[in-house]
């Protein structure tokens, strides 16, 4: 049996000093088992650092997103890096662990704050999730949207249970250093978290519903679209180059206008979730603030997880500055669109429940069940029991939607307050310096206004936004301009064509007149170039000049077969291709055989063919 050095000691001492044996052997076993706990909670520490990590590195998918948005000047900031999947829900779990931790004893300031802290920085992280889900195909969007309802809720109860045991502390207040009338109870602050949890839980899984409907609807008007600008393209007189300049430019306008992740961004349900982070980042600011003024409460942990306690905190608390930034930039994604020049009152129609939102649930309402047997009384009841509990979930879905759309009327009403207000402002500066007022007018092409997707025909982009996609194209035309391969284009503008290639590739078939060709470049490329520099004679500079050229171009046409050929048949043939110029590029060979130069020393080329 194990007996600390420290418990003897004092058991001996006690003895020592006449103390009965009862009163000493119970400090002795009271001594055991304080000392078998801290034995137990050392690991606790260790624990504290991996939650650290943990929350650093949601810390930087979030920042990373953030500056692909900024670079991109998307600031509705896709979600590239932070998306909602296994492995990011298993990350989160890890840095939930104090939220989800029922027993362990958190007596101080800063235990209890960084309990909160983990809440909010959960909040924080599910608002910056939100684009993420349209980019989802529907059985992934299931089980992710899944496996976050367990999370959230699992946090949720062992909240609540935290709050009834005083793990929670109602006692401990928190609040602004040296002010006695911002003060909030810990309980308090965490029945908010409480429900900003569930509502962004009830808004993503809103989001989720709604997606595969938003999602039809943006395809059915994609391909309409595209389907006009083929038609508008032939009318066009101008040369091929800027045809094509026109071409790729309206579908990058159609693609960029009816990404998922933009109209989710965009929609009522993200801008509620930014009201939330700024909620969470005022509820979180007291916390900060008191970390930023005093640092004396490092050095005296209260809980098991001692110093490591201080680390977990800073992590989480930048956490939520850092992910609520992209959250709150989207409410205000409503600039994007035409409101204050139309002034058309649907806008405002806050009571207004598009069919998109609610179209899944009608779907599920009017399906049959196919697998009871009809006319029985069991298929009746489970209908009327699907029906009745469809029909109130389409009930709540409009509540929640309504209820967005009110909240998304207060950055609309700052958007409104802040351009009227800098109206006022230069219109004050021009009549005291008599400067004329100039109205600036964005010059944005019809042709890619008419371009332009989106959920609701009466929304129409913003200017500003449509020449910022605009500009997006051409900058990227100017950066092909100089990064193009210019030996590439010195070999094709030496060549004499590809109807060589052609020739080779359909000489080796029967008639191809009533057979659908695949368009397969790559393989006759590859085998023309095996025959190409196998021939003797040949210069080595000029071997790999042609070597060099080829895999450039083979760059190419790969992307254009990957696009054009969607059949596994094809999708064969060009793995087969590609395999073989690998085969040429590292190895030298050509289905096994060797095509080095000694290898047809002395062949005639006929022999070599």
């Amino acid at each position: 049996m194990y007996y600390p050095k420290g418990c003897v000691k004092i058991y001996y001492e006690l003895v020592s000093a006449n103390v009965t044996y009862e009163s000493a052997s119970s400090a002795f076993e009271y001594c055991r088992e304080v000392e078998k706990q801290n034995k137990y909670s050392k690991p606790m520490v260790w624990i504290g650092i991996y939650i650290a990590l943990a929350s650093i590195l949601c810390i930087i998918a979030m920042g990373a997103d953030l500056l692909h948005g900024l670079r991109k000047k998307k600031l509705w900031f896709p979600s590239k890096y932070f998306t909602l999947n296994a492995a990011s829900i298993t990350i989160i779990t890890v840095t939930m662990k104090l939220p989800v931790d029922l027993n362990t004893y958190m007596p101080d300031y800063l235990d209890q704050a960084t309990k909160l802290g983990s809440m909010a920085f959960m909040c924080t992280m599910m608002a910056n999730f939100m684009p993420s889900l349209a980019s989802m195909d529907n059985n992934t969007l299931l089980a992710n949207v899944i496996g976050l309802v367990i999370l959230v809720i699992t946090i949720v109860v062992n909240i609540c249970i935290e709050i009834s045991t005083g793990v929670i502390d109602n006692d401990k207040e928190i609040g602004f250093p040296n002010s006695k009338n911002y003060y909030i109870s810990s309980s308090t602050f965490a029945y908010i978290y409480v429900s900003m949890l569930l509502w962004l839980l009830i808004i993503m899984i809103s989001s989720a519903i709604a997606i595969p409907s938003f999602k039809r609807i943006l395809e059915i008007k994609y391909q309409a679209k595209g389907k006009r600008t083929l038609d508008s393209q032939d009318n066009l007189t101008s040369s091929m180059v800027e045809k094509l300049r026109q071409y790729v430019r309206r579908y990058w306008v159609m693609a960029e206008s009816g990404s998922p992740q933009f109209v989710m961004a965009s929609n009522t349900l993200s801008s509620t979730s930014g009201i939330i982070c700024v909620l969470c980042l005022v509820l979180e600011l007291p916390i900060i603030v008191k970390y930023i003024e005093d640092w004396s409460f490092i050095y005296a942990p209260g809980s098991d997880y001692k110093w490591s306690m201080f680390f977990i905190a800073i992590a989480q608390s930048i956490g939520v500055v850092v992910g609520s930034i992209a959250p709150i930039f989207r409410c205000f994604t409503i600039i994007n669109f035409k409101l204050f020049t139309n002034w058309n009152k649907n806008y405002f129609m806050v009571f207004k429940v598009e069919k998109y939102w609610i179209q899944k649930l009608c779907d599920w309402k009017e399906s049959h069940i196919t697998f009871l047997s009809r006319g029985s009384w069991s298929t009746t009841f489970i209908r009327n029991f699907r029906n009745l509990f469809l029909g109130l979930c389409i009930g709540i879905q409009k509540v929640i939607i309504v209820s967005s759309k009110m909240m998304g009327l207060i950055p609309t009403v700052i958007v409104i307050l802040f351009m009227y207000c800098s109206y006022c402002w230069k219109s004050l500066v021009a009549r005291l310096f008599k400067i004329p007022i100039v109205v600036g007018k964005d010059n944005v092409n019809q042709d890619l206004t008419d371009c332009v997707l989106q959920l609701e025909d009466e929304k129409e982009l913003g200017d500003r936004t449509l020449n910022r996609i605009s500009n997006t194209v051409n900058n990227l035309i100017q950066k092909a301009k100089k990064e193009q391969n210019k030996d590439l284009l010195v070999f094709l503008d030496t060549s004499t064509g590809f109807k060589g290639v052609e020739k080779f590739d359909s000489d080796q078939v029967e008639d191809i007149s009533c057979i659908k060709l695949a368009n397969i470049w790559s393989l006759p490329v590859v085998t023309l170039t095996c025959i190409a520099i196998s021939l003797p004679n040949i210069p080595k500079k000029n071997v790999d000049r042609l070597l060099k050229n080829v895999r450039a171009g083979l760059s190419y046409t790969h992307q254009v077969e990957e696009i054009i050929n969607n059949t596994n048949e094809y999708g064969n043939i060009q793995k087969a291709g590609m395999t073989l110029w690998h085969e040429v590029e590292e190895k030298c060979m050509w289905l096994n055989n060797t095509m080095e130069e000694s290898a047809f020393r002395g062949k005639t080329p006929v022999e070599i063919l």
